[in-house]
């Protein structure tokens, strides 16, 4: 497959830089100022042991011992063929870079052209895989250019291959060349083939890397007899499997009306839904309050023939007793006092379409007989009419109760429950679909931004790690209602922090644990934000008096900042938001920069 039938994707959303150029020899780039650094990049990385999840970002990631890896890289190479095996690894690697060339453009959309190229060997780093040390490289993707040189220290195919095979011909690394093409491939919109040049498989000191376009390296048919380009990238451009959107999505034109997940959950109710919606069949959403049932009844009737006509949804819960009758089937002029014109009620209005009866669990028995009659004759009778009236109408309804139990301790008709249970759909409630709450969040920024005429960066890292962990009782209602807030109470270019989203919500304590800056598992005390305020400054008021002395204050925290990173200035420095050179000012004019066997680095 020629590269250029690869879709291109625009660098003008990721960069401001037009080119970049890094010379052999010169220091690797690690300017503190630019977006993402290493410690940026860790805090997309989540771990929740209670409930044996890890994310990155917005997708799942395991932890796996190297040498089970190790064991199913020797299982493929024996049983397919080492060329066959090599090609499957490759595509495995090519997959997961694109998959992080996704998660850097969507988390640093503005970032600067280096260290969104960079943050690729970073994440390979953090995901444990192979320490990746720059060359030399050039990038200009306005000219399509692309020249890359790398040495991988310490990877772990090199060592599980030789720990099987031996050393032999052959470079090894087939995954990481696959994560390289896939990383680079999606940043630059165009394919970028990487050759691995030295490799220690083959007796070499160090693995050596070498990327390029495809049309400088010239002949790549080898190369993409691993990618197996016909099968692969014609149908996966990037190789990662992109999220489930049904309609309209709001990222796109500011519409509410999408509907965007990546979870396993998510995307099986989908599924369930795209199979269902070109069918005449009755379908029960079932699930907890504000987890979108309504949103999926409407798409429901927008993927289906019948989308054309009327969308007509009533909220049982909401329509006193004594009028559900003639909300739903009419009334005519006269049947009683203040009737003074007649009117359709909803089946009628729903004719040829779809009527959507949500919380239909809260409908009394004497409701519920008349609606069975109009669902099993296909006709109403408006009251205080004396004629029938056919109604071609779908029927989806809607329910947060377990009907089930609703029908077996008396308060549900059985042969309406069985009449409404053709096709049931659970939706899963937010706390079970936790993969989906990046991409909802971004999705809620672009909506309620538009709405409002706000312009904001983003949310703070311990705001998305702290929703993360969030049970969400009220489910996506409650994530958009909380979003809506914080686009509100935020600065205007700033970004969305914890006091901007949190007002009354109880979190739970050690619910996630994030990656802190000393490379520990740590976990965000999950207190509402003033109560946090009030136990910091509890616990260094000075006994008795209850003040506080802020310069001792500052200068333990400097000192501690130090000790922490074990005397380093310059990391010292980005712990607390200042340079090398004001820590050290700092430091020197308290009589605290000698004597912490400090660090110049």
């Amino acid at each position: 497959m020629p590269a250029s039938s690869i879709p291109r994707i625009s660098l003008a959303e990721v960069s401001r830089t037009t080119g970049a150029l890094m010379r052999r020899g010169d220091p690797s780039p690690n300017d503190a100022k630019i977006q993402p650094q290493l410690s940026d990049i860790t805090e997309c990385l989540f771990f929740s042991p209670g409930d044996g999840r890890i994310w990155l970002n917005d997708q799942r990631m395991v932890l796996m011992h190297t040498g089970s890896l190790g064991t199913l890289r020797r299982e493929l190479i024996d049983t397919l063929g080492l060329e066959r095996a090599r090609g499957l690894l490759t595509r495995t690697g090519y997959a997961s870079g694109a998959r992080d060339a996704q998660l850097v453009r969507e988390r640093w959309p503005d970032g600067d052209l280096v260290p969104v190229f960079m943050a690729g060997t970073r994440l390979h780093a953090l995901e444990g895989v192979v320490k990746v040390e720059p060359v030399e490289f050039e990038i200009d993707p306005e000219r399509g250019h692309y020249h890359g040189e790398f040495i991988w220290h310490h990877s772990t195919e090199d060592d599980e291959h030789i720990k099987s095979y031996g050393l032999g011909t052959d470079p090894a690394c087939w995954m990481q060349l696959g994560y390289a093409m896939g990383y680079v491939t999606g940043l630059m919109g165009r394919l970028v083939v990487f050759r691995e040049v030295e490799c220690r498989s083959t007796g070499a000191s160090l693995c050596r890397v070498v990327g390029k376009t495809a049309e400088a390296w010239g002949d790549v048919s080898d190369d993409m007899r691993y990618l197996n380009a016909q099968d692969f990238l014609a149908t996966s451009t990037h190789g990662a499997a992109p999220p489930a959107v049904l309609g309209t999505t709001a990222l796109a034109d500011g519409a509410d009306s999408g509907m965007v997940g990546v979870s396993s959950a998510f995307k099986a109710a989908c599924h369930m839904l795209s199979r269902v919606a070109p069918t005449q069949a009755t379908v029960l959403f079932t699930g907890e309050s504000g987890v979108g049932k309504e949103m999926f009844a409407s798409m429901l009737h927008r993927v289906s023939p019948r989308r054309d006509r009327p969308f007509v949804a009533v909220n049982c819960a909401a329509i006193p007793e004594n009028l559900v009758e003639s909300e739903l089937f009419g009334v005519e002029r006269g049947a009683f006092t203040g009737a003074s014109v007649s009117r359709p009620g909803r089946f009628e209005r729903a004719d040829g379409g779809t009527l959507f009866l949500d919380e239909i669990g809260t409908l009394s028995l004497v409701s519920q007989g008349k609606l069975l009659r109009a669902l099993q004759q296909g006709e109403v009778e408006r009251v205080g009419g004396s004629r029938t009236v056919q109604v071609n109408v779908r029927v989806v309804a809607a329910t947060n109760v377990d009907l089930r139990a609703e029908v077996t301790a008396g308060r549900f008709r059985e042969d309406l429950f069985y009449r409404l249970d053709v096709y049931p759909i659970h939706l899963p409630p937010l706390r079970e679909r936790r993969e989906d709450i990046p991409l909802l969040l971004s999705h809620f920024l672009h909506l309620f931004a538009n709405r409002h005429g706000r312009r904001l960066a983003g949310y703070a890292p311990r705001a998305v790690r702290t929703l993360m962990g969030y049970a969400f009782p009220g489910n996506i209602r409650e994530l958009q209602n909380m979003v809506e807030r914080g686009v509100i109470s935020a600065d205007e270019g700033g970004v969305i922090d914890l006091p901007h989203l949190l007002r009354r919500e109880q979190l739970a304590d050690g619910t996630l644990l994030s990656i802190n800056a000393s490379g520990a598992l740590a976990g965000d005390a999950a207190a509402p934000p003033e109560a946090a305020a009030a136990s910091l400054f509890d616990r260094i008021a000075e006994p008795g008096s209850g003040t506080v002395d802020l310069e001792a204050v500052q200068q333990q925290l400097m000192r501690d900042a130090v000790a922490r990173c074990q005397g380093n200035l310059s990391a010292a420095a980005r712990l607390l938001g200042l340079t090398r050179a004001q820590l050290s000012y700092r430091l020197r004019s308290a009589g605290a920069g000698q004597g912490q066997g400090m660090q110049p680095a």
